[in-house]
Formats: C-alpha cells, structure tokens, sequence
C-alpha cells in the first residue's frame, strides 16, 4: 500500500464506479469521504469497507449545501443517475445532480484548494455524426429528447467546471467516460451488459432493440478506475476521452452472452429507441499521449468476472430486476 496523507472525497460513492474508485484511493493510502444519497447507489457496495480506518461515509443529497470538516486535497465527483432507466424515472433529479451538485462540489473545491474531478460521459456527442469520437468533437444532441436531461445535464456540468476552472483557477479534470462494466454493476439498470446478462440467467431470450447494427465499446471497471486515477494526477484541464476502443455490434454481443453464458436463447428484436446512438466508440490518442494509459482488459476475461458477480448474487435479486427498458419509458 502507498502511503500519503491526502484526502479525498467521492462523491457517488455507493455506485458502480464510485465504490470502485474508493477501493483504489484507499489502496493507495488516501484518507478517503464516501458521499451518496442512495437514489441509485447501494450501500452493499461499501461493506466491506465500513470499519476501514481510512474511510468515513456521509449520507448527503449533494444539491444541498456540502460541508466537509478539515483538509481535502481532491474531490471526484461521480454523483448521477447513469442508466436509461434511472435518469428517465428522475429526470430533474437528474438535471439537478448535474448542475445544482456540481456547482456546490465546485463551491466546495475553491474552499478547500482542492482538484476536482468530473464524471462526464461519452453521451455528450450524442448520436454522434463523426466516428471514432474524438474529444474536439461538439456533439449530435436532441436537448428536448428522451435522452436530453442525461446529456445536457452532463454537457452543463462540463460547462460549469471549466468556468470555475478560467474564472476562479481551481484545478479541474473532466473525463468522459465510455461505457464501463464489471462487477457491482446493478441488474436492473437497463444498460446492455446487465441486460443481456440478467436475462440469459432467468432463461429468457435476449433483446436486441433496432436491427442490432448499433455498436458499443466495453472498457472493463479495473481500465476504467486507472485511467481515472491517471487523469487525476495529470496536470490536464480539458475533456478527456476514458474508454475502450474496441467496437462491437450489439447482435454480436448478444451472441458473445450466450456463448459465455452457456444459455441457448433466441434473440428477439425490438423497436429501436429514440435517439439511441447508432455509434459509440472513443478515439483515446490523448488519454495514450497524455496520461499513457489505455485498457489491458480482454473483454471476455471482463465479462467472464461480470457474470461471476451475478451470478453470485442471491437468485431472488436476478428476479427482482426491473424487466422495463428505456423503450418502455420513453412511451409513457
């Protein structure tokens, strides 16, 4: 274990990622502050670290005012709803997160002297025109869509970052994370990995929506959380690129679950939703020049651990996922 008397606080700590990101600040010796409201986090996701003596937890809705007590050296901010699903059940909450929370983050971060760190996304280009997407890229984004309060939220929180950045010199990183998988995430988010898994468990067939044409990129969570660390440490204020750049068609997939898996489902084809991205692939030059990081996950070494910490779950919870899509929301 490193040692270091820094300190850090993460918000979103109970989700998929920002429980993730406290096992690897702790590993490294930080004093770590773990945040969430639970709207979407879990704390199943923090146990095993509730008598660490290098963690503390606060239970706090950060579109509130945030207080912390003594130094912090760095703040990761990962609170929101990050699923279809969610963020189209809460779309102000949403919305909020993404602009009331990140503004008093940012508050907080001019208080302290402290780096901050932002969790955008890859959903700010959209559906995107240009492919690969590389970070110079202004995006193809529907404001008024299904997707909107999710992308615009995150566009708003890029904004508002790099304005406390010029105006105010706190140190900002802002990475845009592509999709990330592995182990923690939740059944029931609607996302594909957790979907198509979900339902090759309870030995239903698997839903492709569109023609299955669109595509994905797949970084696995320990390539993830690196390049998140990397970016931190980095003296790199500007948008960066987090994912992996190996594409696969969603038909495709559908067919790599049920051959890891085992199952032999059919694959059933559904309406497309709107404003679905046809394309998702991240160009990572930067993130190899500047941070000189890229993923070293093979993905079905990836999955194989995702499908081991389903299937290690108790099987009520493989039923108690919502089986509702982003389809069945956006037609309300």
């Amino acid at each position: 274990m490193s040692q270091t008397n820094k300190h850090v606080l993460i918000t979103g700590a109970a989700g998929f990622l920002g429980s993730h990101l406290c096992d690897r600040f702790i590993a490294e010796g930080y004093a770590v502050i773990g945040m969430d409201n639970f709207i979407t986090g879990s704390f199943d996701n923090l146990k095993h670290l509730e008598n660490h003596p290098n963690f503390s937890f606060i239970e706090h809705d950060i579109c509130e005012h945030i207080n912390i007590e003594g130094e912090l050296d760095y703040i990761l901010h990962f609170a929101s709803p990050a699923s279809p699903i969610d963020y189209l059940k809460i779309p102000i909450q949403t919305l909020k997160v993404g602009s009331l929370g990140t503004h008093n983050c940012l508050g907080l971060a001019l208080a302290k002297k402290a780096t901050m760190l932002i969790a955008s996304t890859s959903e700010v280009y959209g559906d995107p025109l240009v492919h690969p997407q590389t970070e110079d890229y202004y995006g193809n984004v529907n404001a008024v869509g299904p997707r909107g309060v999710y992308d615009e939220a995150k566009r708003f929180q890029e904004a508002i970052t790099m304005a406390y950045h010029t105006f105010h010199k706190v140190p900002v990183r802002i990475a845009r994370i592509f999709n990330t998988y592995g182990p923690r995430m939740r059944l029931n988010d609607g996302r594909v990995i957790p979907a198509f898994i979900g339902q090759a468990l309870r030995g239903e067939d698997l839903t492709v929506f569109g023609d299955g044409s669109q595509t994905r990129s797949f970084c696995y969570i320990n390539d993830q959380v690196e390049g998140i660390y990397r970016l931190l440490h980095s003296n790199y204020s500007q948008p960066i690129n987090i994912g992996n750049p190996s594409e696969v068609s969603i038909r495709d997939f559908a067919d790599e679950i049920i051959e890891l898996t085992g199952t032999d489902q059919k694959v059933v084809y559904k309406e497309l939703p709107v404003n679905d991205p046809l394309q998702r692939r991240p160009d990572i030059t930067l993130a190899k020049k500047i941070l000189k990081w890229e993923p070293k996950t093979d993905r079905a070494y990836g999955l194989e651990q995702t499908l081991q910490y389903f299937k290690s779950l108790p099987k009520e919870k493989w039923y108690k996922a919502e089986h509702k899509t982003f389809i069945n929301y956006i037609k309300k």
